[in-house]
């Protein structure tokens, strides 16, 4: 997207502005109000519409989708894929697609605090459903959607818990697994390492429940932007002071009307609650089904036997509020998780050796996590060593990081065909295979189990690795690329796009 361009659309502060600004752009955003069931149904028309990822087969990229009739809930509306496409994040963010890490990564290094507002100035809370209230019911107030048949129940997909650690206060903000248990409760799983559990534990020592918000329906900047993690954004770093700074502006925050917290002031819906120490509970206690939710490597993963839960004590909604959901696998995975991977690998290689590493990619295979590719631009004989350093350094940074391919400035790292070109014509594997192993993963991946490998220690423990496609310094006119004549085609061919 070009600065003129942006100059001309308003700004956007929340979803809403967000789906204005799509709007404008053709082929980004496509409403219906042919009646949708979210039980599954939702999830099995955006799978083929535009989910890509990871997702099976058959699937695409296509536009975000708006549901305006959601089955059993009047007045409610439901939109997925808002970020399921790299263009149009970009649209959001005013930036070139390809040049979102760099955009990211400047904006870890200028961040912005965040503000607070009065509750009338907080759009959130211009309906309040309290739990004491007669009928109060979670699942009929709000249509949580299932991905499959199998799920362990509706989940709130694309959700923003906001907590604070009960010693320091420091607030942090992820986004987690929450699954609908009953009319006041949720179910949260918290992968190794999170800051929010840290918070949970401290508060859970002391037999107190640690007050949350969970953010629904929010600007795209600031769920990217809290996709950052350690070491990037360590533990006492606000993720939402990333999001501000996209925005040139403080996230705004106001005060919860019933736990001692804050919440996101422009989200379509907050949900009011506390984890509760010492409980825990089955995730598919509801169906038996032994799986929770298709999770971003494309594969159901089982379902939790012992999580915490959210006790629900209120919920605040804007006036007909819009559900913001994903494809559990999909490529709005891929955007969230992906790009702040991509802008914590680049900043710390251009920290350590400025202008070398060229490009980042976290690849879709991947599903934003497990696969890098990263571009170099090699001077000399040394910058040999320099390319795999850069691949350790994006180990180390990126801990949940499984594999790391290595490319030379004349590849593509966006394009896989171009990228596979390079793993087939500038590879060796006895020579250009780099194999670390037992070192900590991610426990989603099925294959980092001991019962995969028995070698493993524990699950989430993996082996990793760098495929060094790029060429030796020594050899470089040896694997040069045929090169053409650059020649502008619109002539002949004035549907021509770069």
């Amino acid at each position: 997207m070009t600065s003129d361009a942006s100059e001309q659309e308003a700004s956007v502060r929340d979803l809403r502005s967000a789906l204005d600004r799509l709007k404008n752009h053709p082929g980004q955003l496509h409403t219906t109000d042919h009646p949708i069931d979210p039980m599954g149904e939702l999830a099995g028309v955006y799978k083929r519409v535009g989910a890509g990822g990871t997702v099976e087969r058959p699937t695409q990229l296509g536009p975000a989708m708006m549901f305006e009739n959601v089955k059993g809930y009047p007045g409610a509306r439901i939109v997925v894929g808002l970020l399921a496409s790299r263009e149009r994040v970009g649209i959001m963010l005013e930036s070139e697609p390809h040049k979102l890490t760099q955009r990211m990564a400047e904006a870890v290094r200028n961040p912005i605090e965040p503000v607070f507002v009065t509750p009338e100035a907080a759009p959130c809370q211009e309906v309040v459903h309290k739990a004491t209230d007669d009928g109060f019911d979670i699942r009929t107030l709000l249509p949580a959607p299932t991905n499959t048949d199998e799920d362990a129940g509706p989940y709130f997909c694309e959700a923003l818990v906001l907590g604070s650690d009960p010693e320091t206060g420091h607030t942090d903000v992820t986004i987690h697994r929450l699954c609908v248990q009953g009319k006041d409760e949720i179910s949260i799983f918290f992968a190794p390492g999170r800051h929010i559990d840290a918070f949970r534990q401290k508060a859970e020592a002391k037999g107190e429940a640690l007050p949350v918000s969970v953010n629904i329906g929010i600007d795209p900047a600031v769920y990217i932007g809290a996709e950052f993690e350690a070491p990037t954004t360590p533990l006492g770093f606000d993720e939402l002071t990333i999001g501000g700074a996209l925005r040139g502006e403080g996230v705004e925050l106001v005060d919860c009307l019933t736990v001692a917290q804050k919440s996101i002031a422009r989200s379509e819906i907050v949900i009011e609650g506390e984890i509760l120490p010492n409980v825990r509970v089955k995730e598919d206690q509801n169906t038996g089904t032994g799986h929770a939710m298709p999770e971003f490597p494309g594969c159901d993963g089982p379902a939790n036997p012992a999580l915490p839960l959210i006790k629900v004590k209120a919920v605040t909604t804007r006036t007909n509020p819009i559900v913001q959901t994903l494809v559990g696998p999909g490529e709005e995975h891929v955007s969230l998780a992906g790009i702040p991977t991509e802008a914590a690998i680049y900043k710390s290689c251009e920290d350590a050796f400025p202008g070398f590493v060229q490009q980042v990619y976290a690849h879709s295979a991947g599903g934003g996590k497990f696969l890098s590719i990263i571009q170099v631009k090699k001077n000399n004989a040394f910058e040999d060593g320099r390319a795999r350093q850069a691949a350790i350094l994006a180990l180390g940074v990126y801990a949940e990081l499984k594999h790391v391919v290595l490319v030379d400035e004349d590849v593509d790292p966006f394009d896989s065909d171009d990228v596979l070109w390079a793993m087939t014509n500038r590879f060796q594997a006895d020579k250009d295979l780099v194999i670390l192993p037992k070192i900590a993963g991610h426990v989603l991946d099925p294959s980092q189990t001991p019962q995969y490998n028995p070698e493993l220690p524990a699950k989430g423990v993996t082996a990793k690795m760098v495929y060094d496609a790029t060429k030796p310094y020594a050899l470089r006119d040896t694997f040069r690329r045929a090169h053409f004549r650059d020649v502008d085609p619109t002539p002949w061919y004035p549907d021509y796009k770069e």
